[in-house]
């Protein structure tokens, strides 16, 4: 029998028949093929998921908010974010958390739960949200990619050297790369590269973390204060002091956020124990590890630089000696964000075909698979070509155009951080233990979801008026870094 058809003929049965037809143990209880993963591989993937090029801008968020409100935040958020990912880690299934229907994607456990209609704001959020982040990551690649050139162009030329160079170019030969690599199918082609962007992520992380530490202790330092940059000195009012905490805020909700592959994650867990107890278990270790890091992070980067915090900390150790860590740390950058870029961009491509698929079936241009070199593996789709080729060209030049580091974090952070991390979460429990409505629990619930949506809707203004005002003074294919 094939794995289709114990798919459609058991998924109805109670889950002691299903486990009886499933008894070689060679698929799960939906016909698919076991799944294999535990609590380390599922803490693993959190963690790769989380510590990505928002770890950057943390000592840049801790100089706005000082050395009280800064770690707080960090823990604060931590604990949002793990408690919500509880909740959601429970919504896998619907109904039985051990026997119940599975939720293969963060949207069909919003559809399970709040039905149709709910779908499309979830799809609303998530896909600005991936859209976004190919924008920020493209932006921060090339930051990196400059920071490349100048740090050797110091080296060898002196620190008194006119190394300025315009990052326009960088962008438009990152988005050469993600043509290329966008042309692969979907994700299970490009595994090693999702594995090597990985090991890079923690590489420069690690990179930053001992630079700044080395610096913390040799000097010199920035001036570092209680309650972070001050008006007059650092800033120029208490307005402008506003926009920039609130946009700090937005970047640590980017350096948190996971909730939109959370249950992809689970997936990929095997049972027994049920799956939410062993995501309870990985969700504690990934986020315990996350904050643990960006405490290190941001603590050792504000105290090296002060309330001067650069955006990304990497640029801001004067591009000079060691150039050689710095240069590598950049490099890993660059390459962590080839992979990153398309984690994030494959599920945008997979929707787009998929709908495409269905709306023309008939059509040589959308479904159609030319093999012109005869490999049976990977073939050559136009729809697929001229789409993802479109698409890396669009958000490359909305890059170029918005070339504003912690502003794009902040908005992407703010557009994803309420409705993914904590809205829908909250919701599906809601609806899931059928808590009544006004009682203690429902009240708690809700008061914590308005708190983030009046945080998310703060840093989503503060982000926009600083991209404005970035704007103000900013010259199209003239940024130089």
């Amino acid at each position: 029998m094939a794995l289709a058809d114990v798919d459609v003929e058991i998924g109805g049965l109670p889950a002691e028949h299903r486990l009886r037809i499933i008894g070689d143990g060679s698929v799960d209880d939906d016909g698919k093929p076991k799944r294999m993963g535990t609590v380390w591989t599922a803490s693993a993937h959190i963690i790769t998921a989380v510590i990505g090029s928002g770890v950057l801008s943390l000592p840049w968020s801790m100089a706005q908010l000082g050395w009280v409100a800064g770690p707080s935040t960090l823990v604060v958020f931590a604990g949002v974010t793990y408690y919500t990912s509880v909740l959601l880690t429970d919504c896998y299934r619907s109904g039985d958390a051990v026997a119940g229907k599975r939720n293969y994607t963060y949207m069909e456990a919003v559809e399970s739960y709040l039905g149709s209609g709910q779908v499309w704001f979830c799809g609303l959020c998530q896909y600005v949200n991936l859209v976004g982040t190919a924008i920020g990551y493209t932006i921060t690649a090339s930051t990196s990619a400059a920071a490349l050139y100048k740090a050797n162009c110091f080296h060898k030329g002196g620190h008194s050297a006119d190394c300025g160079v315009y990052t326009t170019m960088y962008m438009v030969v990152f988005g050469v790369s993600q043509v290329v690599f966008s042309q692969l199918p979907n994700l299970h082609e490009m595994a090693w590269l999702s594995i090597l962007a990985a090991v890079m992520s923690f590489s420069y992380s690690t990179i930053g973390v001992g630079l700044s530490l080395a610096q913390t202790i040799s000097g010199p330092t920035g001036k570092t204060t209680m309650g972070g940059t001050a008006i007059g000195v650092d800033v120029a009012s208490s307005a402008q002091k506003i926009w920039l905490t609130l946009q700090a805020l937005g970047n640590i909700a980017f350096a948190y956020s996971y909730s939109m592959v959370l249950i992809e994650i689970q997936d990929t867990v095997r049972a027994p124990p049920a799956e939410n107890k062993t995501m309870r278990k990985a969700n504690l270790m990934g986020v315990s590890t996350t904050t643990a890091f960006y405490m290190l992070c941001g603590c050792l980067g504000y105290a090296a630089f002060g309330n001067a915090a650069p955006g990304n900390m990497l640029t801001g150790f004067g591009f000079y000696e060691p150039f050689w860590l710095i240069d590598f740390a950049n490099v890993c950058i660059v390459v962590h964000l080839v992979g990153a870029y398309q984690v994030y961009c494959q599920p945008i491509y997979a929707a787009v075909e998929s709908w495409a698929a269905a709306r023309w079936p008939g059509s040589d241009f959308v479904v159609r698979q030319y093999h012109p070199f005869g490999a049976d593996r990977f073939g050559v789709n136009m729809f697929r070509m001229v789409g993802r080729t479109a698409f890396v060209v669009v958000s490359t030049v909305l890059a170029i155009l918005l070339p504003f580091f912690n502003d794009i974090l902040g908005l992407l952070g703010a557009l994803g951080f309420w409705p993914l991390t904590v809205y829908f979460p909250v919701e599906m429990y809601i609806r899931q233990s059928k808590v009544k409505r006004s009682s203690w629990k429902w009240v708690a619930l809700q008061s914590l979801s308005f708190v983030c949506f009046a945080v998310t809707v703060g840093v989503t203004v503060a982000s926009v008026q600083g991209i404005t005002q970035s704007l103000k003074n900013y010259v199209p294919f003239k940024t130089r870094l």
